[in-house]
């Protein structure tokens, strides 16, 4: 993990997606400052211990130089409520923790750029190259030689095989398969448990039935 040597962490969003990244992050013994969320996070036992910020305004407290943060707003097909945060911050001075789960399996051989999730059993293999700011969702596979572009989305159970190139914002839904040595153009979205096996243009998408790429929004 990046670890900006060890500063002590933020967390930005209080569902689902922010729990698991808490999860992991306690297993590790990181410091957990605080957790940024307008709505109540008391029902999440993993959020216990833990002050609650409710704007993301209050962490201007937290010097750029103090903290890094972890945007834990999960990703969703063509939203960019994850990246508009980031870019906030980023422009403040901040920095983003790249978060690795211990029983994740990446190769000493890919690599990873700022910001990165990788969730419980996920697989990244030799020579991938993982853009910055994307979630390798758990239990997702991204095999040799593929690279991901930046805040991307593998979903739960898919598999990305060798030799693939998807550009920025793509969305890969759980369960979905993409062949080797495909290209995924900007905005496609692959619905889940599709499989695609032919290259896809920006803003496409791939259904699950027949496997059809389309142009236009969803």
């Amino acid at each position: 993990m990046s670890s900006h040597n060890l500063k002590p962490l933020i967390i930005i969003g209080g569902g689902g997606h922010a729990s698991v990244l808490v999860d992991i992050l306690r297993s590790q013994d990181r410091e957990i400052l605080a957790v940024v969320s307008p709505d109540d996070i008391a029902h999440r036992s993993v959020f216990i211990g833990i002050k609650h910020l409710k704007n993301d305004d209050d962490l201007l407290a937290y010097r750029p130089n103090e903290v890094v943060l972890v945007n834990g707003i999960g990703m969703m097909p063509r939203t960019k409520i994850k990246r508009k945060i980031n870019e906030k911050f980023l422009s403040l001075g901040y920095r983003f923790e790249t978060v690795i789960a211990d029983s994740s399996i990446i190769s000493e051989y890919a690599s990873l750029g700022e910001g990165v999730q990788v969730l419980p059993g996920a697989i990244i293999q030799a020579g991938a190259v993982i853009g910055e700011y994307s979630i390798i969702n758990s239990g997702a596979i991204i095999e040799h030689d593929t690279q991901i572009g930046c805040y991307n989305h593998i979903a739960p159970g898919s598999v990305i095989c060798g030799q693939c190139v998807t550009k920025e914002d793509v969305f890969v839904g759980a369960g979905a398969t993409v062949i080797q040595s495909i290209n995924i153009a900007e905005q496609a979205f692959v619905a889940v448990g599709a499989t695609v096996t032919t290259n896809m243009p920006a803003s496409s998408i791939c259904y699950p039935s027949r496997s059809q790429i389309t142009q236009g929004d969803l």
